[in-house]
Order: structure tokens, then sequence, then C-alpha cells
């Protein structure tokens, strides 16, 4: 049985150990151990997590299984446009993807959105990322490519986007 509830404090370390087992399988095939040692220490590490979770800047979603973390999503309203909403992450352990966790956090962050009154959701993802169709099969779209610099590193992604 899956329960997705809205993460607090005390889910930083299970958010932590999540990002930590994903990353690694999800692009090991498509960027160096470096780039994802660094990302993980820059976009994952506890304190930055604790912040975002303590000043509100992103919501971050838990999803358990069997009394266990496994996946999350993270989001908030786009600081240049807060009529459109962004899923900066979405992440389940590699042991349960298919089972539809990544359907069922999009559908909770999705419910979010309309709630604030609000009807578009973005998102990134890597240009060689195979998620790509899976965000594709929900009914995101392409809109334009971006690469943005993280640290010594780029992020070469496509900008989606769902309109509900």
């Amino acid at each position: 049985m899956h329960h997705i509830r809205e993460a607090n404090i005390n889910d930083v370390k299970a958010i932590c150990e999540i990002a930590e087992q994903t990353w690694w399988h999800t692009y090991s095939p498509i960027l160096s151990d470096d780039q994802i040692r660094y990302m993980l220490d820059t976009l994952y590490a506890p304190e930055v997590i604790h912040r975002q979770i303590r000043d509100k800047e992103l919501t971050y979603l838990i999803l358990s299984d069997d009394e266990a973390g496994a996946g999350f999503a993270g989001f908030c309203p786009r600081d240049e446009n807060p009529e459109i909403y962004k899923l900066h992450k979405l992440y389940c352990l590699p042991q349960t993807q298919c089972k539809g966790y990544g359907k069922l956090l999009i559908n909770q962050v999705i419910n979010y959105v309309l709630n604030a009154g609000k009807h578009t959701l973005d998102l990134n993802v890597n240009r060689q990322n195979k998620a790509k169709s899976f965000y594709e099969k929900l009914g995101f779209s392409v809109i334009y490519e971006e690469d943005l610099p993280i640290g010594p590193y780029w992020m070469n992604d496509f900008v989606m986007r769902k309109t509900f």
C-alpha cells in the first residue's frame, strides 16, 4: 500500500536517501560520476532540503510504500510567473519504478496546483533522460530547450509543460 503526504522537516533524511539512490541509477548513463556527485551535494545536501521545507521555498510530497519512503516530488510557483507552477524534483526509488508511483506523485502535484487556482505545470528533463517519454505519456510537451550552468557543469534540458 502507498501513501502520499506533504513532507516535513522529519522527512529530510528520507528525501536525501531517495535522491542518492535514484540519481546514480538515473544519471550514470548520461552524466559523469563527478557531475552526479556535485549535483547531489549541491541540490540534495540535507541543509538545502531542510531550508526549502522550513522556508516553504518548495512544497515536497513524499510517497511511502510499506512504511518506507519510496519517492518524492518538489514544486512551487515559478518566480518569473506565479501563474505557472514548476515541478523541480520527481524521483522514485529504482526498485519502485514502473509501479505507477511517479504518475501518482504528479497527479497529487496537479491537485495542489488546481487547488491554488492555477492550471499549468512546467518541468525540466535532461535531453538524454528516458523519463521524457514518461512525461509525454502524462500529457507534457516540450516547449523549449535550455542549457543551465550548475557550478562547473551544465544541465542540458528540455522544458516541458502541461496545461489542465
